[in-house]
């Protein structure tokens, strides 16, 4: 991870067919494309790498989780439950339907606590939205049962974990609904990008239509299409699609070289004592995008990560001291500062983060470090980096 790092032909071959063919909108001008689909090609292609019946591409990650709440039905009134550790996008979509965000604690496995998610369930909850952080998984058939029980949409935010599995599922196409992104840091790169997959039909067809201005996409005269519903525009782009067209085929190889990496990390900092790993729920296996793991203290964990930046160990996250992924820093969120009028029912609906506290979850980012596996290391300096972290954290404890 990223996949921009191992950019070849195959790539630039994709979105050379795209300039010459000279159309970069994913709908219409069927004349002028002669037969070139590229977002439809990677629909298809995501759908059978994952299993899943239906795919639709769109702008982002962040449009996917919008686009995916809204193809359920979720909106204004509604309260989604979402873990405490996310990127801001999480919040920010859910926001964007004018839903309310009930942020809960994470446990070790670094996402949705599900006694957190148990107690926060009101008569206004809709959904529980379980962000694959990192490269692994949540416990997916504890929070499933909880969705079940409770007549709750259960949404499956992957958009760090593609490539990750639970019990041989491809995470991402466990819930109900789940969302990929496809932006410039992710294991497969469109640039700019994002999928919703499901086996729903009616969520899939609302999700095609909603992210085009409501267009139906029935007939071959996109003027002529009626608009069953509003919709805004969240699409993807042809050269956007072609690239992650490339990337998406060569995702076992990322995997791969993913593990490997991963590996080397992991076997040498499991030598020392102190150092515990993310608990990864019985049946799953990670993306290995990122290795995840804990030391004793708050205050040794910055010493260490402090130790990293000083030494030439670059993507390690010391999250609780991050503006992006935890909402320990999240102030623009708590005190809602936005451009534009928030409804009532918003604010009202978020006056719980003036006073709530996260323990479990601040003790948990406290002690964590996510070190990103780059695919473009070599074996040596894999091991090479890996003898080095390990000599920096013993320094440390």
């Amino acid at each position: 991870m990223p996949g921009f790092e191992l950019f070849g032909d195959l790539e630039r071959n994709e979105v050379n067919d795209v300039l010459d063919n000279g159309v970069l909108m994913r709908y219409g001008f069927d004349a002028m494309r002669k037969g070139h689909w590229k977002a439809k090609e990677l629909e298809a292609q995501l759908s059978e790498s994952f299993n899943v019946n239906y795919v639709q591409l769109v702008s982002s990650g962040t449009a996917a989780v919008s686009v995916a709440l809204a193809s359920a039905g979720i909106g204004a009134g509604d309260e989604v439950i979402m873990p405490s550790f996310t990127f801001v996008a999480s919040f920010e979509a859910i926001m964007m339907l004018g839903a309310t965000p009930i942020l809960v604690d994470i446990d070790e496995t670094l996402t949705l606590d599900p006694l957190a998610v148990k107690a926060a369930i009101t008569s206004k909850t809709k959904a529980v939205m379980v962000v694959q952080m990192c490269g692994s998984m949540g416990h997916m058939d504890k929070l499933r049962d909880i969705c079940n029980n409770h007549n709750l949409i259960f949404v499956e935010d992957a958009c760090q974990a593609i490539g990750g599995t639970y019990n041989g599922q491809a995470l991402g196409s466990i819930a109900d609904v789940g969302c990929f992104s496809f932006d410039f840091v992710k294991t497969i790169t469109c640039g700019e990008g994002g999928a919703i997959i499901t086996n729903n039909k009616d969520y899939y067809l609302n999700a095609d239509h909603y992210s085009d201005h409501g267009h139906d996409h029935v007939g071959q005269d996109r003027g002529a299409e009626t608009h069953p519903f509003l919709g805004y525009n969240f699409r993807i782009s042809e050269l956007n699609a072609a690239v992650g067209l490339a990337q998406v085929k060569r995702l076992p190889e990322f995997i791969s070289i993913q593990k490997k990496n991963y590996s080397i990390l992991r076997a040498s900092l499991a030598q020392i004592p102190e150092v515990t790993f993310r608990t990864v729920p019985e049946g799953g296996e990670e993306s290995c995008a990122f290795l995840n793991f804990f030391l004793p203290s708050l205050d040794i964990t910055r010493k260490v990560s402090e130790s990293f930046k000083l030494n030439g160990i670059d993507a390690c996250f010391h999250y609780y001291d991050n503006n992006w992924h935890y909402v320990r820093k999240w102030d623009h969120l708590k005190d809602l500062k936005s451009l534009f009028p928030i409804s009532k029912e918003v604010k009202d609906g978020l006056s719980y983060l003036k006073t709530k506290t996260f323990e479990q979850s601040d003790d948990i980012i406290g002690r964590n470090l996510s070190c990103l596996v780059k695919l473009s290391w070599t074996e040596e300096e894999a091991l090479t980096r890996a003898k080095k972290m390990a000599e920096l954290i013993k320094t440390c404890i």
